[in-house]
């Protein structure tokens, strides 16, 4: 009796949840939502259609910057549906597969982001370090290799986490914290020991986010041991202007992303207000920020839009 009364309360469904505290004002809500969405959405797919389109931006740093754009068209796109839901009609309610499968995706674009940031050290540590061979070094085929690399890690870690999740019986609470499925809420209403599944995603972290980030500071080291062995003011100035618009990118990535685990490890106690605003920072804010801080600091993006704009018109 007690094994059909657990299988009856499984959980094949999952309540979302907006910003709590203002669900009575989902409408007013969701308008700056909508906003941030369409600014991610429209700002990713601009930069991406352009370096596509413009031969002159066939360059490294430019094909770095659209693997950046597409991993980051992935994240909002794959937690737009979802949001919109929840802000403008009211749907709460998931299945449980579709519910994994947004995680998948979610976490996959987040690891790709992340492999991607990396790569895009590496490119400016080559460009300043052995400019003349800049372009041998990194040829398309090596960066394509890159891209299908960071892909491929992505895909492989991320497959496991669905279905170590599947095996396990639902039968605690069905709400979310947050208006789309993220690993670190869903572990925490299983009925069983999810110490396997903890494990495996602090593996998956450690592989991805922690050798990415830890790569990212020796290349900024290596970066900055070369500017200073430079004779010239102005070409240590010049060296690290390019690099900039990469910190910010960096920046604005890993503080969210640091801040809502250190929430979801040490915050318990927190306020729900604080694990939504958390999550909804770091999913929407890299989107939506990145292409405004490419298209404002690298001159030559601005140059193809006007190229990409002057032939629409005639």
């Amino acid at each position: 009796m007690e094994l059909l009364r657990n299988q009856s309360s499984l959980h094949s469904t999952f309540l979302l949840t907006g910003i709590p505290e203002l669900q009575a004002g989902n409408i007013g809500v969701s308008i700056p939502f909508c906003f941030a969405y369409a600014v991610a959405v429209l700002g990713n797919s601009a930069i991406f259609l352009v370096i596509v389109k413009d031969r002159s931006l066939h360059k490294p740093m430019y094909l770095f910057l659209c693997m950046l754009a597409v991993s980051e068209l992935g994240v909002s796109l794959s937690t737009l549906p979802t949001v919109l839901s929840v802000f403008l009609f009211d749907d709460r309610e998931i299945g449980l597969d579709a519910c994994l499968s947004q995680m998948f995706f979610i976490h996959c674009f987040s690891i790709m982001d992340s492999g991607v940031l990396w790569a895009m050290a590496l490119d400016r540590f080559i460009a300043i370090y052995n400019p003349l061979q800049y372009t041998t070094i990194l040829t398309n085929f090596r960066i394509a290799m890159i891209g299908s690399g960071i892909a491929a890690k992505s895909i492989i870690l991320l497959a496991a986490l669905p279905l170590l999740l599947r095996r396990l019986p639902f039968c605690r609470s069905n709400v979310l914290a947050h208006p789309y499925c993220l690993h670190p809420n869903l572990i925490r209403l299983p009925c069983a020991d999810t110490t396997v599944n903890s494990l495996y995603g602090l593996f998956v972290l450690l592989c991805t986010f922690g050798l990415d980030s830890l790569f990212i500071v020796l290349s900024y080291t290596m970066i900055l041991k070369t500017v200073l062995s430079m004779a010239s003011k102005e070409g240590r100035l010049k060296a690290l202007n390019t690099c900039v618009s990469h910190i910010c990118a960096v920046v604005i990535y890993y503080t969210p992303m640091i801040g809502l685990s250190m929430v979801y490890r040490f915050g318990k106690h927190a306020p729900p207000l604080v694990h939504s605003l958390m999550a909804n920072i770091y999913l929407l804010v890299p989107p939506l920020l990145n292409p405004i801080i490419y298209s404002i600091k690298t001159k030559e993006i601005l140059k193809a839009f006007g190229r990409v704009l002057h032939r629409k018109r005639f």
